[in-house]
């Protein structure tokens, strides 16, 4: 069987449960990596941790077209950003009751700027997802 990938999201689309414990990552990349799936896993299992995946897919908004991952549900902690198999990109710091954003290591912002990340509140019914 053969496995179709989604097509680009509009805004809205995405819903984010956070609370104690729980956070969420949006990862902000360029758009050559649309179609593709990045992993993250816990920072203290090394490169054996268990590791959770999610697909770059364009994400249209109101302020226009950007290329994210979106991961929903993720436990509090430290977690390694892998650009392959073996390459780690980054750490990046998840926490319970908020929505972690990160732009990909080596992406210019749109001003041009290099960004890490920050983490934004929690709100019912924000699109994070900028």
């Amino acid at each position: 069987m053969t496995e179709t990938a989604p097509g680009p999201s509009r805004a809205g689309s995405v819903v984010l449960e956070v609370g104690a414990g729980t956070g969420a990552l949006v990862l902000h990349t360029p758009a050559d990596l649309a179609g593709q799936e990045i992993e993250i896993s816990p920072a203290s299992g090394g490169p054996a941790a268990h590791r959770t995946h999610s697909l770059v897919r364009e994400r249209n908004t109101s302020v226009g077209t950007s290329y994210a991952a979106v991961y929903p549900g993720v436990a509090a902690g430290d977690y390694t950003l892998w650009r392959d198999d073996v390459t780690p990109a980054a750490m990046i710091t998840i926490n319970g009751g908020q929505v972690t954003s990160y732009r990909w290591p080596d992406s210019p912002e749109p001003g041009g700027e290099q960004a890490a990340g920050d983490a934004l509140p929690a709100l019912e019914g924000t699109d994070h997802a900028r």
